[in-house]
């Protein structure tokens, strides 16, 4: 008896649906499989989620994509972090970065360093010993290289890019390994009448779709997650209020920033995203605490050029599915849970829930125990990208608006708590090898939002004082040259995005856990 799944049923294009079908096409696509999305062009997507982490660069350089034609065909820029403004207070800027600060020395933590020097007087921002910062800072980018024990290898990058072009390409690139279109709208589901199971999906022009394992990525609905299984949902709007969004494209007015903007507005945050040729932007917002009307209007106040379109309002509720693997389907993307766009999450989400996937791909009894512990991983990475983004709100002096005085004073989960205390006692960021931000992410937004140690590591005493300013400065002036003799954030488009650019020899390769290239 055949116990192998044969027939995969994707519900949902947009983002999630076609990384999805790439993957499994790439992956699973043969003979023994069958592989049909169901998608349907009057049922719009979300697409506001047009910055990423390097991450992605792993999704692309497994599938076999490109990098430089991928670029050219979503209208990409680079990116090497993310520049938070008004978070800690009015006023206040800094830059999370895809790399480490300094070099580790003597088996310690460059942070720890720093805060001595700090201590002893030193006025140099932690950004100042990161070339990401640095070199972003300039409006510089050029290529990390793969020689461990240079400087110019201690960061990463990703990109900017339009997020329904993502769509298109992957769809072609689905194709092209057997994954079959079906264009409708799911009008009914099929369960089996004793295990619950989804046995087919019937479309608007009565044709039947049959499946043994179904991927849900109908966004925030959750058609089979929720509308037919009834999984339920774990609210986490107490500890991330925002609940509503605008977005809306605008003219390109100057060259491309190599980072993405996250500016604090007075009750939520405002993106700037800039491609090749036009600039995303939207607020994010807690309707609590103002109208759609003032932040419409505050948006296109703040807007770098003219609106190319009309704006888009979205509604959600953060939190995540209390299973994103429900019987034989696995809910990706918006259907299995939402954390605001404020680290660029939500396609690593997507991408992290497909290679646990494909990790733990089923047989067709599907046991529990392999649903299980997806949805344990699926948790795991949840809750820490939850704690990461609660700490930009939590980790604030504002009370200038009511939001803000809310965020700040409000009770926060006893893991974030753990990491806060863990780190102000002396400097220790949680240790765990998986999950998405590890330590210099951490200390980019303690050091940037004013948490910082009472004590640093004792081993740093091992350096006279004379010794740590010499290291110190010999580390930021290296940076500075680095930099200095980047190409511009323009030119290295030019130069790497027009047809036939080859990639240059000394990229590293890239990786799942972003840090791995550091280690």
């Amino acid at each position: 008896m055949n116990n192998n799944i044969v027939n995969l049923v994707i519900v949902g294009g947009g983002t999630a649906g076609w990384m999805s079908a790439a993957a499994l096409g790439k992956f699973l696509g043969n003979k023994k499989y069958n592989i049909t999305l169901i998608e349907s062009e009057l049922i719009g997507t979300v697409g506001v989620g047009e910055a990423t982490v390097p991450h992605i660069r792993f999704f692309n350089e497994t599938l076999g994509i490109n990098e430089n034609e991928f670029m050219q065909k979503t209208n990409a820029t680079y990116k090497l972090g993310i520049e938070f403004s008004n978070w800690a207070k009015k006023g206040d800027a800094y830059i999370h970065p895809f790399g480490i600060y300094g070099k580790t020395i003597n088996d310690v933590s460059f942070h720890h360093y720093w805060l001595k020097a700090k201590m002893m007087g030193n006025q140099f921002p932690i950004g100042d010993y990161a070339l990401g910062v640095v070199a972003a800072a300039a409006e510089k980018f050029n290529y990390p290289n793969n020689d461990a024990n240079s400087l110019s290898s201690k960061y990463s990058y990703a990109f900017h890019f339009d997020a329904s072009l993502y769509a298109v390409f992957l769809r072609e690139y689905s194709e092209a390994r057997g994954v079959k279109r079906k264009e409708g709208k799911v009008v009914q589901v099929q369960q089996h009448p004793d295990s619950g199971f989804v046995q087919s999906l019937t479309l608007e022009s009565g044709e039947v779709i049959v499946g043994d394992l179904f991927v849900d990525c109908s966004g925030f609905r959750g058609l089979l997650i929720e509308q037919t299984l009834n999984t339920g949902y774990e609210d986490w709007s107490h500890w991330l209020p925002c609940d509503r969004a605008i977005a809306v494209p605008s003219e390109k007015t100057s060259v491309p920033l190599p980072y993405t903007k996250a500016i604090a507005r007075d009750a939520g945050w405002q993106w700037r995203i800039p491609l090749q040729s036009r600039t995303g932007n939207g607020q994010v917002y807690c309707s609590h605490y103002t109208s759609d009307d003032a932040v419409a209007e505050n948006l296109l106040e703040n807007l770098d050029g003219k609106p190319l379109a009309n704006l888009n309002h979205i509604r959600f509720q953060t939190g995540r599915r209390k299973k994103s693997w429900n019987k034989n389907c696995v809910a990706i993307g918006l259907s299995s849970g939402f954390l605001e766009p404020l680290e660029s999450t939500s396609i690593y989400l997507i991408q992290m829930a497909i290679t646990k996937l494909i990790e733990y791909f089923p047989r067709a009894d599907f046991d529990t125990v392999t649903a299980d512990e997806f949805n344990r991983d699926i948790t795991m990475e949840y809750e820490r990208v939850r704690d990461f983004l609660i700490l930009h709100y939590s980790a604030t002096s504002r009370d200038d608006t009511e939001f803000w005085r809310y965020v700040k004073n409000m009770p926060i989960p006893k893991s974030l708590q753990y990491k806060i205390d863990l780190f102000r006692h002396q400097g220790h960021v949680e240790q765990y090898k998986r999950g998405m931000f590890l330590d210099p992410s951490w200390v980019a937004v303690y050091f940037g939002q004013n948490i910082f140690p009472q004590h640093y590591h004792p081993a740093v005493n091992k350096l006279s004082d004379d010794e740590l300013r010499h290291q110190l400065n010999a580390i930021r002036q290296q940076i500075s040259m680095l930099a200095e003799k980047m190409p511009s954030h323009e030119q290295a488009i030019k130069q790497y995005c027009h047809q036939g650019a080859n990639s240059p020899s000394s990229w590293p390769p890239a990786a799942m856990n972003l840090y791995e290239v550091f280690s």
